[in-house]
């Protein structure tokens, strides 16, 4: 019984959040007529403000983010087009990315060079992990096998590095700097903040579930 009382409560810590992050975007996704602007309209705003006129406002099938290698904003069809409280939230957060990458921070910077080494990390982990039984059978040398699992042990490690340095860039993006753009600036009325911010924290929280994920990944491979 406590085993599976255990496993219950690995369950809602691990998949939790997630299931968190979605219902406070959708509970605010509501469309909102009242409001001066869509979602990539304020983005396009913000842009122009803060001086970056170059940056693009486009609209993905992938997920809100800010692509700092084409420097482009984008946003998801819902939150491009809406008018809501999580598509103006949403759109702050990402510019906010932008405004990071064009201070120069440094925790950004880190979490992006990391974030491209771990796309190639992740192909090679998946190689290793896929030739080692078959290296096994050819080499019939258990120290090679061992050297592959410590290989592999070492790339995921990367991957949740750079899961645990993305937290606070995300919670810089909502709460450093998208949270006082809407809050101090007028952008939303103050009866509408209480709603924004619980859609920045769940924008912030969304890696969050994915560091944890990434944790629950790492200790999967270490009880192999």
């Amino acid at each position: 019984m406590l085993y599976i009382v255990l496993a219950l409560l690995l369950v809602a810590v691990i998949y939790g959040p997630q299931f968190w992050v979605r219902y406070e975007m959708d509970r605010h996704a509501a469309d909102r007529p009242d409001l001066p602007g869509t979602g990539g309209e304020l983005a396009r705003h913000l842009l122009d403000r803060f001086g970056l006129q170059t940056i693009p406002v486009e609209i993905t099938a992938a997920g809100d983010h800010y692509d700092p290698d084409a420097r482009a904003v984008r946003l998801s069809p819902g939150n491009h087009d809406g008018r809501s409280i999580t598509a103006v939230a949403v759109a702050t957060h990402e510019v906010a990315h932008a405004l990071q990458h064009a201070q120069g921070s440094r925790l950004f910077d880190i979490r992006t060079s990391l974030a491209r080494l771990l796309g190639k990390v992740d192909k090679v982990a998946m190689v290793v992990l896929v030739t080692a039984p078959l290296v096994m059978i050819l080499v019939r040398a258990p120290g090679v096998l061992f050297a592959q699992f410590a290989a592999v042990l070492a790339l995921l490690g990367i991957g949740l590095v750079v899961h645990l340095v993305t937290l606070p860039v995300e919670f810089d993006a909502s709460f450093g700097k998208a949270l006082p753009i809407l809050q101090q600036d007028g952008y939303l009325h103050p009866d509408d903040m209480p709603a924004a911010r619980g859609v920045l924290r769940a924008a912030a929280m969304t890696y969050v579930a994915a560091s944890l994920m990434g944790l629950l990944n790492f200790l999967r491979i270490l009880r192999r």
